[in-house]
């Protein structure tokens, strides 16, 4: 059955979901889209071919979508969710509705008895990702002891750190530093550069023990987009690591075994199966299929089209894929990072309401 959602706002990172929706027309159809922008209504409709609406009033006596998608400013989020979530409508959050501590916890508190609702993190459905956390599920490593993320940002690599470690709701004691760093900039959201430009970045550097498994977020802001800078994803376990593309571990005590996680994209040379990803091969063995193979989707996207398949599946009944529990958790600890680099001590999360 195709999936039908709405979608409540016109930024960058709407058009994310159109993009999807227009490459997968036989999975997914853009009910319409809410958004008081005359000159962004026009656009989408250009170039999605989607209908837009000035309020959600309009969007529902129209069409019935199986869920909505907000994606908002972070002041509007809070307000729109909850005018959906009250008429029952299930939602898809961009990004978590809040922006301090204080605010997360009040929304938790009037947010309606047995609302639909799901954040759209997506870096742990990214291809490589998958594909890591799938070998991982192998025993291989041993027991997970260490993750290094040097990939996002925010709540985005906690949540990346938290599911790599393999740990839930536990309690963290974290440390961390920020300090400045320049950069000759690099691409951004309008593209790239018209000049060279000195950019003035922070570097954030933190520890999160979560009672002997660790965490180290390391990032400099904006470095994803850079040119110039590396991502590090790197697990340790008892018995090897995961390093980027790398694995290593021991068959037995003096037996080490090295592999790597090699994507198979199509294209390339003499491979005539079009542009496109096939999937993750590691050690031997598929760890990812790209279910949307044919549809030419970027890593990000095709991430972001397996949020909506999984929202499309909890709405039916299924199990939360990214519950607002989880990403309560992963920007409150991401807020206690933010907190011991500005007072340079530790601090120690505190179970919260959500757990």
């Amino acid at each position: 059955m195709k999936v039908s959602f709405g979608l409540y706002g016109s930024g960058w990172r709407s058009e994310f979901f159109l993009r999807v929706a227009k490459a997968l027309p036989e999975r997914f159809e853009v009910a319409g889209v809410i958004t008081r922008n005359n000159d962004k209504a026009e656009q989408f409709n250009r170039a999605f071919g989607v209908k837009c609406y000035k309020t959600a009033d309009k969007l529902l006596a129209s069409t019935k979508p199986m869920f909505m998608v907000v994606s908002v400013t972070a002041s509007a989020n809070v307000d729109v969710s909850l005018d959906l979530l009250n008429r029952d409508i299930p939602v898809l959050l961009e990004t978590p509705p809040a922006t301090d501590i204080e605010s997360l916890v009040h929304f938790h508190n009037i947010l309606p008895a047995g609302a639909k609702i799901q954040i759209a993190e997506q870096y742990p459905f990214q291809p490589m990702h998958t594909a890591r956390l799938r070998f991982l599920q192998t025993g291989k490593l041993g027991a997970i002891q260490h993750a290094q993320i040097s990939y996002t940002h925010g709540y985005h690599a906690i949540a990346l750190i938290r599911r790599y470690l393999g740990v839930g709701f536990e309690n963290a004691e974290i440390t961390a530093t920020k300090f400045p760093v320049s950069v000759v900039g690099g691409y951004t959201r309008e593209g790239e550069p018209g000049q060279e430009t000195i950019l003035n970045k922070t570097q954030t550097i933190a520890v999160l023990n979560f009672n002997g498994k660790t965490g180290l977020l390391n990032f400099e802001t904006d470095q994803h987009r850079s040119w110039v800078r590396s991502a590090i994803i790197q697990v340790k376990g008892e018995r090897g690591e995961l390093f980027n593309h790398k694995i290593k571990y021991l068959h037995d005590f003096k037996t080490p075994i090295e592999s790597e996680f090699v994507r198979k994209d199509l294209g390339m040379e003499d491979n005539f199966e079009g542009f496109d990803l096939k999937g993750v091969i590691g050690d031997g063995q598929w760890l990812y299929r790209n279910p949307y193979q044919g549809s030419r989707l970027a890593d990000d996207e095709i991430a972001v089209a397996t949020c909506l398949d999984n929202m499309a599946k909890y709405v039916r009944g299924g199990e939360p894929f990214y519950g607002l529990d989880e990403a309560s958790q992963d920007l409150y600890l991401s807020m206690l990072v933010d907190r011991a680099a500005a007072c340079g001590g530790v601090i120690r999360s505190e179970r919260q309401l959500w757990v």
